[in-house]
Parts: structure tokens; sequence; C-alpha cells
């Protein structure tokens, strides 16, 4: 699998994602990789930023070359056209779209090695009449599994959540056993293949003060705390329910490998509150491995070339760590 090219999808390409890309390509890869999308976009972006690459057009990942100075472009199968920086237009979300199932062939027919996404915008998948909200949906989907989570990742914190894309008036319905336990599991597997042999699971409460003892909510005492327990029985090392003000600290402090929150806000604020240069997103649960950009699509810089791949790098340097390492618990750093 190491010899296999990463297939880095373009993002969408009203925003900074071919750029990033563009800038990855141009300071130079550590791996094969491709990028999956549209070859004019990514000329486009090249000029923004003044990469000096060449870019191939393909067909297939076979004919990828990977040579130093030549960017290789996996065409999606949908041209987006002229779309113009900055704005929702369901000719971007489209193309987006495409180069995600593009990608998304080539880790099912074992010609990729693994994913990395660059920025879309939910609007313009909406745009476009893409029902999923987001990246995880639509993996998920494709995957045949609704065994998945999302798990934000930086030098400091790794955070797994129970409920995503959702309305905040939604989540309390959306924390059920089931989801927390499988959270939890998804949670210890992702530190398991990172080659930690005795993950350190925390799971955040719901409510302030993981509910006060009853006080402010009963989802801890009866969702959360048995699915812990639960957790323990199967010899996982999960604690909690902790409250969600001081969980994240202490985890910062070296207490707990991973965190596991209950809704989208609850985890990302702490992540992205430590920077989003360093910052990557993990799907857990897939068949596959997928790593993506902890930010946006940016509209307010897309086109200047200001945009910084760091977030890019780090994700991909992530998805090589999870591809390149042993069997679970076989002794990889951290």
């Amino acid at each position: 699998m190491n010899s296999l090219p990463v297939g880095i999808t373009m993002g969408d390409p009203a925003g900074i994602g071919p750029e990033i890309v563009a800038k990855l390509f141009a300071e130079g890869l550590p791996a094969p990789c491709i990028v999956v999308g549209d070859a004019a976009i990514m000329g486009r972006a090249m000029a923004a930023v003044g990469a000096d690459l060449t870019i191939r057009a393909i067909t297939r990942v076979s004919e990828a070359a990977c040579l130093p100075g030549v960017m290789d472009v996996l065409g999606a199968g949908m041209p987006p056209g002229a779309v113009p920086y900055g704005v929702v237009d369901g000719r971007a979300g489209a193309a987006a779209h495409a180069a995600i199932q593009r990608a998304i062939d080539g880790v099912l027919d074992g010609s990729l090695r693994a994913i990395v996404t660059a920025p879309i915008h939910k609007e313009s998948l909406r745009a476009a009449g893409i029902r999923h909200p987001g990246h995880t949906e639509i993996l998920a989907e494709r995957a045949g599994t609704a065994d998945v989570a999302m798990m934000l990742a930086n030098d400091e914190l790794r955070v797994v959540l129970v409920t995503i894309h959702v309305a905040l008036r939604e989540v309390i319905s959306g924390i059920t056993p089931a989801a927390e336990l499988r959270a939890i599991r998804l949670a210890e597997a992702a530190m398991l293949r990172f080659g930690i042999a005795r993950p350190r699971v925390a799971v955040a409460g719901l409510n302030p003060h993981a509910g006060e003892g009853g006080l402010f909510g009963s989802e801890e005492a009866a969702v959360i705390a048995p699915a812990i327990a639960q957790a323990r029985a199967e010899g996982i090392d999960a604690s909690g329910p902790w409250p969600g003000d001081t969980i994240f600290m202490r985890a910062r402090r070296g207490e707990f490998d991973v965190v596991v929150a209950q809704y989208h806000d609850q985890g990302l604020i702490p992540v992205k509150y430590l920077g989003l240069d360093h910052g990557v997103n993990i799907t857990l649960g897939l068949p596959f491995v997928r790593t993506s950009v902890d930010h946006g699509t940016a509209f307010d810089i897309a086109g200047t070339g200001k945009a910084d791949q760091a977030s890019l790098r780090y994700a991909l340097r992530q998805a090589l760590a999870m591809t390149a390492a042993p069997a679970a618990g076989e002794g990889v750093p951290a």
C-alpha cells in the first residue's frame, strides 16, 4: 500500500482548496500523490499562488507519474466551467462532489492509498442538489456503514464526536446508548491505529457540570454513563462523563488520549482554538483512510494566493501515518 499514491481532492473550486493543494505540491511531497478534480481549475490555482508546476491530466490512477514538479490531475468527469471565486455556486458544489466520488472509487478499487480532502462548501453542495451536508455523510454512504465518527486532532488534542452535522435541538435525540458506544469504540480503535497500546478514552457530559447529579439534565445518568460502563465491560479504558468545561484542559495536560464530545461545537471549538494550521479532520469507521483540513473554504480570500496550506500538509502527514502503521497495538509512536 505504501507505494500507492494518495488522492487529494481539490475541494470547492470557488474556495481556497485548489490553492492550498497547489501550494502543497509546489513545496514538495513526502510520498506519491495525485489531485482528484479538474485540470483547468488547478491551473487557475497555480497561477493564483505562483506555483511552477506541470499539470498532467490523467484518466486513470495508473497513468500518474508522481514526479517532482509535476501535478497529476485525475479528472472527476464533471468540469465545473467558469466558476467565480468566493460565491456559492451549484457548479462548484457538483465539481467538488464529483471529485470526492472519484477519490472514493480509487480507494475502494485499491488504486489509491488514502484520501485527503480540501474544504467543500455545504451551501454549494445543496445548490447542486446534493442531499448530504458534508464529507462524512458522503463517505459513509459509499462505504455502506453507519458506524462512522468524526475525529478532530492536532498535536495537543484528539476529539471524537457522537453527533455531527445536526441542529443543536436535534442533538439530544441523537445521543443514544448505541451512538455513545459507537463513538467510544471508534475512539479507542483510532488510538490503537496510532500505536497507543492502552488508550484512555474520556467522555464529555452533555449538560453543564455533566448534569450535576441530575440537577441539570438526565442524559448523563440515563444514556452516557451506561454506555461508558458497557465500554469498560468490553475492556476499553473509558471514563466519565466529565464536565465539558474542563475535560479538554485535562486531555491537553495528558490525562486522556482522546475525548468523546457530544456535539459538533463542544468538540470542535477547543481543537480550533488551538489553531487551524495543525488541525486535521479524520473520519473513523471507514474501510479506508480519509483525512481533511480543519478549516473551511475561506471565500473571503479565495483567489488571492494568501491561503495557508499547513493544515493540508498535516492532514497528508496523518494519512501517511495511518496507512503506514502496523496492526493495532504494535507500538508505533503516537
